[in-house]
């Protein structure tokens, strides 16, 4: 009985291993998902004329069109790629201090973030 036992535990530790890297992660909207977050934390500072954030870096999130713009330096999205992507490099504090957001994102908005980004940043 314990050669069966043990058997079985192996087949099933291989079906849950398996089953695990078939995991797809979450699709990720940008108006159902993104938009809120943005809303919340980033457009009271990134908004043009007057907003603190977009005096300093001249980025303005208020549209799609304008977050995939960038700002004055250029892109600030890389579709596919959020490793570097300026806007996951600021909301993950992969920058210098100075540069860092007053409003820090919680761990699931930055990876919601993450996610839209390495799915390709679209305007869904």
């Amino acid at each position: 009985m314990p050669a069966i036992n043990s058997h079985l535990f192996v087949v099933s530790a291989v079906l849950v291993l398996l089953q695990a890297g078939c995991v797809t992660p979450r699709q990720i909207s940008y108006h159902r998902d993104v938009v809120p977050i943005i809303e919340n934390k980033c457009l009271p500072c990134h908004t043009a004329p007057d907003g603190t954030g977009y005096l300093r870096s001249q980025l303005n999130l208020d549209s799609y069109e304008l977050i995939m713009e960038g700002n004055a330096y250029g892109p600030v999205i890389v579709p596919g790629d959020s490793r570097h992507s300026i806007l996951n490099m600021l909301v993950e504090e992969r920058v210098d201090i100075s540069m860092r957001t007053p409003h820090p994102l919680t761990t699931e908005e930055i990876e919601t973030l993450r996610l839209w980004v390495d799915q390709g940043a679209k305007n869904n």
